[in-house]
């Protein structure tokens, strides 16, 4: 296996990436590493894959995967990291905004620091200050207030991570802004930071725009309440549904009593308690159904019993 490979998503940067692989070569060189580089074209549209077949016969270590159509960020990132076989990976953007040169720290980091995964923190960005920088302080801020990860920037594309991790893991969607909290989950705890230099940009444009600070937001929420409840939705649901039943059990007999204190004239139904207490009742009803649904589900997947197993000891005997 090679010491590392380099996993670099791409999507139209046919200017970019002959630049880009001739400083990754070299930089691997200078520091006796075997590596391989895996360019993953999320179907571009112009001449970016012809670019990868001339640098793949170009460098023995170029490995090419190609997309029909454009699937994402996240699904480049899962197909590279099954195709990748170093010992350590490191993901790059493949814009020139992140340098090469930091690839022997993030290596050592990794195989001698003994971190599962080190993520990149651009803390001097080239970006306009309005509608990158101030979103991106405010998405981290609350990404680590949720995740309880204490990382800066949690989005940066720049990453380096033990290859158990990046098999343990499958990104979907656009979950590639939360794979720190992905290893999190399945168990990975040596999570470390390291400043790296943010270069501007010198081909193209930006493929991002405001919807992923929203779309971001809603995928933090449900990898932290699937982490949690996957494997047991009932304390979730049947938690809920317990609290809001009981709420409107107490207003119920709150309301009986006062019945029979003020007299017979009184009448349940001419309360707004009593229909606050009734929707209650039946929304915690409806969340212990969900919760027993959820629970039938999750017992009849697949990998209901899939777990990391991070050593076997004794089996030769």
């Amino acid at each position: 296996m090679p010491d590392i490979s380099i996993v670099v998503p791409l999507y139209n940067e046919e200017e970019s990436l002959p630049e880009l692989v001739e400083w990754i070569e070299r930089v691997c060189k200078e520091n006796n590493f075997t590596h391989e580089v895996i360019l993953v074209d999320d179907g571009s549209t112009d001449n970016s894959w012809e670019v990868v077949e001339r640098l793949s016969r170009q460098y023995d270590t170029v490995r090419g995967i190609k997309f029909q159509r454009n699937y994402g960020k996240a699904a480049a990132l899962n197909e590279g990291f099954k195709a990748a076989m170093g010992n350590v990976v490191i993901t790059m953007d493949a814009d020139l905004q992140d340098s090469p040169d930091e690839i022997p720290e993030l290596y050592r980091m990794i195989a001698v620091e003994n971190y599962d995964l080190v993520s990149g923190w651009k803390k001097k960005r080239y970006d306009n200050a309005l509608t990158k920088n101030l979103p991106s302080k405010l998405y981290n801020g609350v990404n680590r207030a949720i995740s309880g990860i204490k990382l800066h920037d949690m989005n940066c594309g720049l990453k380096s991570y033990k290859r158990k991790v990046v098999k343990s893991i499958e990104v979907y969607g656009e979950m590639h802004r939360f794979i720190p909290v992905l290893a999190k989950a399945a168990g990975f705890k040596r999570i470390g930071e390291k400043v790296v230099v943010h270069r501007a940009r010198k081909y193209g444009v930006s493929k991002f725009g405001w919807e992923r600070f929203i779309n971001g937001f809603l995928d933090l929420l449900s990898i932290q309440f699937v982490s949690r409840f996957s494997k047991k939705p009932m304390h979730f649901f049947g938690s809920l549904g317990t609290l809001t039943f009981l709420a409107g059990f107490v207003i119920v007999i709150w309301l009986i009593i006062e019945r029979l204190t003020e007299g017979a004239g009184f009448g349940l139904t001419n309360k707004v308690g009593f229909y606050l207490a009734l929707t209650s009742m039946i929304i915690g009803t409806l969340f212990f159904l969900t919760g027993f649904i959820a629970e039938l589900i999750s017992r009849s997947a697949a990998d209901r019993n899939t777990y990391l197993i991070e050593e076997r000891l004794g089996w030769e005997k």
